[in-house]
């Protein structure tokens, strides 16, 4: 399901994100089956413990050790619909990887992210090329189920539904559907081509996404509860936060999603060539995404600005490791105070230094805010409501609101987690429905 074998991508060519290279790249069929040969295939493994969606990891590896791509990839679609995703988008290094056995061993642990999206990658081009199906819905049951955005909490929750015969319908605003995983996700690990491949797969069993309709102006959620028997709310996160810093109007300065976004989706966007330097606010992951991305298109001076010390970081130790090998450094207990500009053009960032409680003044030519994103604040039916955060309430088995018809999934009630962490959210809502209307849960066994 890589990019480029599909028409359907409708992305221009000239994206700054395209001259990424991928940072893990696809297994080839002898690489895949030495991996899978190391695997211990552990009893009670923790790997499917550290896995928020539960995939059966010895047991899809197994079958890829023993040739059975097309077992394994099923193995994995069953518990997570977006399995091409999570496999190249997930943190494994903080979850399956992080929890395998080999690592208490001082050995290499399982490439468990490399291998699923080797089962998967090649088990859809089997599909693609044999026509036959991994999966086959079931006829129409008559019911129908409303889905506000098209991130990977509405697509899985809309696919589980759609393979046990029900109607899955989704309203997206954007003009291209699924969420991060279509333009925040950094491009070396995965690209905006292969996320919408991944969506014209889902939509191919039965899955309805209506672009460019916003809830709330378009079509109502009275409406939506008048017309389904069910209402998933799947919507991600609002743009980015902005600090206010005196100075920080005008060119130079970008969110951090912005500029992602731009790098991977806006046709013609370039750095211009006397960009040399950039510094990022910010420590968390999107902050390290973003300056690694700079630095990788070629900038030579770019540097994470944090208020703490690197151990407060709330980024990935590995992910940071990852930035500073293409050079991105970290300056540590500072706080931005104000954008330096010269003629309009940035051309510094005046911060305290926090250890010597003196302002000193950092010079950069672009500044980057990454210091978070907006809480979703959509209208809400009665029954529904936040908590101190904002994020929806839910019953965290069902994931569903206070509202009968209404579940949540994603962003909008975990304030913003892993890609993975939505599609369990968007599972178990389609599961929960399905076990209401006394249909079968997750048992589809496909084509044979």
């Amino acid at each position: 399901m890589d990019a480029g074998k599909s028409s359907a991508t409708a992305l221009a060519d000239n994206r700054l994100e395209q001259q990424f290279s991928d940072a893990k790249p696809l297994y080839t069929a002898s690489e895949a089956i030495i991996e899978a040969n190391r695997c211990l295939y552990c009893h009670d493994a923790p790997c499917i413990t550290a896995c928020p969606t539960g995939i059966d990891i010895p047991a899809f590896i197994r079958k890829i050790a023993t040739g059975n791509i097309r077992g394994s990839a099923k193995t994995i679609f069953r518990v997570n619909m977006a399995g091409a995703s999570t496999a190249r988008v997930c943190p494994v290094e903080e979850l399956c990887v992080g929890a395998c056995v080999y690592n208490g061993f001082n050995e290499t642990p399982i490439h468990i992210g490399r291998l699923q999206r080797y089962a998967v990658s090649a088990a859809l081009e089997a599909e693609e090329s044999s026509g036959r199906r991994l999966f086959t819905p079931k006829p129409d049951c008559g019911r129908k189920v409303a889905l506000i955005g098209a991130g990977p909490a509405s697509l899985v929750c809309a696919a589980h539904l759609a393979l046990e015969g029900v109607t899955p319908i989704i309203y997206e605003r954007d003009p291209l559907p699924g969420g991060l995983n279509t333009t925040g996700i950094a491009p070396y690990k995965f690209q905006s081509g292969d996320a919408l491949l991944e969506i014209e797969w889902i939509i191919g069993h039965g899955v309805d996404i209506r672009i460019g309709v916003e809830v709330g102006q378009d079509v109502t959620i009275e409406q939506l509860l008048a017309d389904h028997d069910a209402l998933f709310i799947g919507v991600g996160l609002g743009g980015d936060t902005a600090l206010d810093l005196p100075g920080s109007d005008g060119p130079g300065v970008w969110g951090a999603t912005d500029l992602i976004r731009r790098i991977k989706n806006q046709p013609g966007f370039e750095i211009p060539a006397d960009v040399g330097s950039a510094l990022v606010i910010g420590a968390g992951n999107t902050a390290i995404d973003i300056a690694r991305e700079l630095a990788m298109l070629g900038l030579p001076d770019v540097a994470l600005v944090y208020r703490r010390t690197e151990e407060e970081m709330s980024g990935y130790a590995h992910e940071l490791e990852g930035a500073r090998r293409y050079g991105v450094k970290l300056i540590e207990q500072v706080r931005p105070l104000e954008v330096v500009r010269s003629d309009g053009r940035v051309v510094g960032l005046k911060v305290l230094d926090l250890i010597n409680n003196e302002a000193v003044e950092l010079a950069c030519d672009w500044v980057v805010e990454a210091v978070g994103q907006q809480k979703f604040d959509g209208a809400l039916a009665p029954g529904v409501e936040r908590d101190g955060q904002g994020r929806i309430i839910v019953d965290e088995a069902t994931r569903r609101s206070g509202h009968p018809q209404i579940y949540a999934g994603g962003d909008c009630i975990n304030g913003g987690q892993e890609v993975v962490n939505a599609a369990a959210d968007g599972r178990e809502a389609a599961f929960a429905m399905l076990r209401g209307w006394g249909l079968e849960v997750g048992l589809n066994p496909g084509a044979a």
